[in-house]
């Protein structure tokens, strides 16, 4: 009896060793190895902040890298950008993954070992330089993603393209920058990439959880100047001439009610923000011109166009009823950053996979994205990973684009773990679809 007794213990606690050995994943475990690494480049990236079109030390780390880990590497693409190419060993499908590289003209304000102390010129001002939108964390979990990959690289279905861009936030003026210009020069080509990926760490998401959304995920980013013409004349004879700074004013409330008033914002949000008005050089001089500039955010290309149509027809007639005239300008920045419903559905298992069932849906968001500009050329998928610290509210934590933005480095595991786990995926799904 003792000895039944005994060897039925010994074979339910290998029983239970081997379920535990068995519910250990790998990809967590390799994840969790190359961590410290992962933070490492991370901090260095934020210590050493580059602007767009000017990634030079950030491109060169990057390019060593993918060559260290026998990839093919272009460098230059896109002024500054890196694209890495890992062939794996049985056929498949061409996957782009995409982090960008540039930071911000932040000064930062955060209290950390590797704060910026970076400085340099912007539009004729001395700024400081800071990864004030987390930018420096897409390229450490794209590097780890790389090295991942690259171990799997005989049992890896297809081709991967780790695309390093610059410019995300803009080039500089006069310059072509960013995934446009990527794409312009051939990035999703030779090999032809199928489907694109790519995420971005958020402050306002808990760690460990990733945010998805189908069709429209965030707004396509017009910006807009309106340059009105009046007369000059002295400050106290305003009689005299036509005010352009008491026009511009009419013509900033009377943009407001085109979302309050002519939009149906049950179809989509809109946003229309003036930013900049600018006019007069002396306190007692009405001057002759006055310029306002800012930016219009939409979700969908009808709205996009109506909402165009308003801002030009309200700024020409308030003018001219005051006896002035408004030049209108508009230019598209990026586009809506669309997520593909049928690789968005088809993906979700990896997401949850990747997150121990914590991806969850998330509402639109306003802000924009170049990445907008792969999904306007093929099936694309972008994400929200979490980065704000377990016992922090939403509400307070710093916004992206300040100088107290901050990041909980432990959130980019879950980044590194849904890049690799989407690649390792779509090769199925893409057999599925052919």
């Amino acid at each position: 009896m003792r000895n039944i007794i005994l060897t039925t213990l010994l074979t339910s606690t290998i029983i239970r060793s081997e379920a535990q050995t068995a519910s250990v994943d790998p990809l967590d475990a390799l994840v969790k190895k190359l961590e410290p690494k992962t933070i490492a480049w991370r901090r260095d990236f934020h210590q050493h902040p580059e602007l767009g079109n000017r990634e030079f030390r950030t491109a060169k780390i990057v390019a060593q890298h993918l060559r260290s880990l026998g990839l093919e590497v272009k460098e230059g693409v896109g002024k500054t950008g890196v694209v890495g190419i890992l062939k794996g060993g049985k056929p498949g499908p061409v996957v782009g993954l995409r982090a960008d590289m540039d930071a911000l003209p932040v000064t930062e304000r955060v209290d950390l070992p590797f704060a910026s102390k970076e400085k340099t010129t912007y539009n004729g001002q001395e700024v400081g330089v800071m990864h004030a939108c987390g930018h420096d964390t897409h390229v450490a979990m794209l590097m780890t993603a790389a090295e991942i990959l690259s171990g799997m690289k005989n049992d890896l279905a297809g081709t991967v393209k780790f695309v390093f861009q610059p410019a995300e936030e803009g080039a500089p003026a006069g310059e072509e920058g960013g995934a446009a210009l990527m794409i312009k020069e051939g990035v999703l080509d030779n090999p032809k990439v199928d489907a694109m990926f790519g995420l971005h760490i958020n402050a306002q998401t808990p760690v460990g959880q990733i945010k998805y959304r189908e069709k429209g995920m965030m707004a396509e980013s017009d910006w807009f100047s309106i340059k009105i013409k009046g007369r000059q004349s002295h400050g106290a004879q305003p009689w005299l001439g036509i005010d352009p700074v008491a026009i511009g004013a009419q013509i900033i409330n009377s943009l407001q009610t085109i979302v309050s008033r002519q939009s149906d914002l049950t179809q989509n949000p809109v946003v229309i923000s003036t930013t900049v008005f600018k006019g007069g050089v002396r306190e007692n001089i009405i001057p002759e011109e006055a310029t306002l500039s800012g930016t219009i955010r939409t979700l969908d290309k009808g709205m996009r166009d109506d909402v165009w149509a308003r801002i030009e027809r309200t700024a020409k007639n308030i003018a001219e009823a005051s006896g002035a005239t408004a030049e209108v300008t508009i230019e598209a920045k990026t586009g809506v950053t669309y997520n593909d419903p049928k690789l968005t559905q088809a993906m979700l298992p990896s997401l949850q996979k990747a997150t121990n069932g914590n991806a969850q849906v998330m509402n639109a968001v306003m802000g924009a994205e170049d990445f907008s500009f792969f999904s306007e050329k093929i099936p694309s998928l972008y994400l929200y990973v979490g980065g704000m610290s377990a016992n922090k509210d939403p509400k307070t934590t710093a916004a992206h684009h300040t100088p107290d933005f901050q990041i909980d480095e432990s959130g980019m595991k879950t980044g590194v773990k849904t890049l690799v786990q989407l690649v390792l995926d779509y090769s199925k799904v893409y057999k599925k679809s052919i």
